[in-house]
C-alpha cells in the first residue's frame, strides 16, 4: 500500500467500494457522526445491519492511509467515497508510546497526525477484508 497513488475502486452498488489494489472493501458513505474510539470500534463491528456481508471493522492506520488521494484536496479522497468530512478519522491503531491515544488520518490535508485521546470524537470509515 502506497499513499499518494490513487487506487482504482469498484463501486459495488451496495454502499461499498472495493479497492482493486488491496482487495479491501470500504464503506462508501460516511454517516456524519463523530465517535469516541470505543464507540467507533463498536459501530464498525455492528455494521452488518447497514452494509452487506460480515467482518466490518475499523481500519488500521496503514489501511486508512492507503485511501488518501494526493491529487485531491479538502477532502483528499476519491469522490467515490461520498460524504467524506474534511476532518479526522479514527484508525484502530493505538500509539506505542501512549496507549490512551490512537492514530488518526486528517482527510482535509492527508496528514497522519500525532495520536488523539481515545475519548475524543472523530469520524469513521469502516473496512473489511
Amino acid at each position: 500500500i502506497q499513499a499518494g497513488i490513487a487506487p482504482a475502486y469498484t463501486d459495488n452498488s451496495n454502499g461499498t467500494l472495493t479497492d482493486n489494489a488491496t482487495g479491501l472493501v470500504w464503506q462508501k458513505q460516511n454517516n456524519n457522526t463523530a465517535y469516541i474510539l470505543s464507540a467507533a470500534l463498536a459501530y464498525c463491528n455492528a455494521n452488518t445491519a447497514a452494509l452487506p456481508g460480515s467482518g466490518w471493522r475499523l481500519p488500521n492506520i496503514k489501511e486508512l492511509y492507503s485511501i488518501i488521494d494526493y491529487s485531491r484536496y479538502n477532502p483528499m479522497i476519491n469522490p467515490l467515497f461520498t460524504n467524506t468530512k474534511s476532518d479526522s478519522y479514527w484508525s484502530s491503531t493505538t500509539m506505542a508510546d501512549n496507549t490512551a491515544y490512537a492514530w488518526p488520518v486528517f482527510f482535509a490535508t492527508g496528514y497522519v497526525g500525532y495520536g488523539y485521546d481515545k475519548g475524543s470524537g472523530h469520524y469513521v470509515r469502516c473496512v473489511r477484508g
